[in-house]
């Protein structure tokens, strides 16, 4: 019975962590002018036997995200567990549903319809290796296809399909997806896929581009295979500088 009751008690307080850090993303995303009112998502596993995921009550704003108002869900999109309002966004479900249940490793989901982004995803070539940035992002990169909205569950075989192995994805005409298998992970590749895509479109807004050579490009491919790692850095600062510009996520 004891050991019942350490293990509920450990479950609560890894949830509980997995809560703070998606609500502080939530946070983040507004913070940073990536949001879109109050559609496109962010999701995270919750910790345990049961395939269960977080996601954000649909009609709050980004900023008002805490993690107590955060709705789990199960693999069928019913709900589980809300702090009031239990609507879902049904096109978030499609999308963070495919993920999580597609790929194991796929401890959080980020999707964003952040404007420099989606243009980078209507443009013909998509991301092109114009900075640093985006060459530390290639290697992670894969295209999915404009379908509609994501209303259609069936489309969550081609998501998952288009995504492999990948840790960012941009989904044409419509915005960008990272996974990783952490809140921090998964956000530390959002803010470089939406800082490539920034600097993209203001470095075709002057005109003729550089292009580094195919060697740079390979290398810097190379060099991006810990890009994930950056997060151990990343997030105790993000969660910092949240902390003094938009404390109260953590509730």
């Amino acid at each position: 019975m004891q050991d019942r009751l350490d293990n509920n008690e450990a479950q609560a307080r890894a949830e509980w962590q997995v809560r703070t850090d998606l609500a502080a993303a939530y946070r983040l995303v507004a913070l940073f002018g990536w949001d879109d009112l109050v559609f496109t998502h962010l999701s995270a596993r919750v910790p345990g036997p049961e395939h269960h995921f977080l996601i954000n009550p649909y009609g709050l704003l980004f900023h008002e995200i805490t993690a107590s108002s955060l709705v789990k869900v199960d693999q069928d999109g019913q709900v589980i567990e809300s702090g009031g309002v239990r609507r879902v966004n049904p096109a978030g479900f499609t999308i963070h549903s495919a993920v999580h249940l597609g790929r194991d490793d796929a401890g959080a989901v980020m999707h964003l319809h952040a404007a420099d982004g989606v243009a980078v995803s209507a443009h013909r070539d998509g991301l092109l290796p114009l900075s640093q940035t985006a060459m530390l992002c290639l290697d992670h990169l894969s295209y999915h296809d404009y379908e509609g909205v994501a209303l259609n569950l069936d489309e969550r075989q081609r998501l998952i399909r288009d995504l492999g192995d990948k840790s960012m994805m941009i989904l044409r005409n419509h915005g960008l997806l990272t996974a990783g298998q952490t809140v921090a992970e998964t956000f530390t590749y959002l803010y470089f896929l939406m800082k490539a895509c920034e600097i993209q479109v203001r470095a075709l807004a002057c005109g003729p581009t550089h292009q580094p050579s195919a060697q740079a490009i390979q290398t810097t491919a190379d060099q991006s295979q810990s890009l994930g790692k950056a997060a151990a850095l990343t997030w105790p600062a993000l969660r910092r500088l949240l902390d003094s510009k938009n404390p109260g996520y953590a509730v």
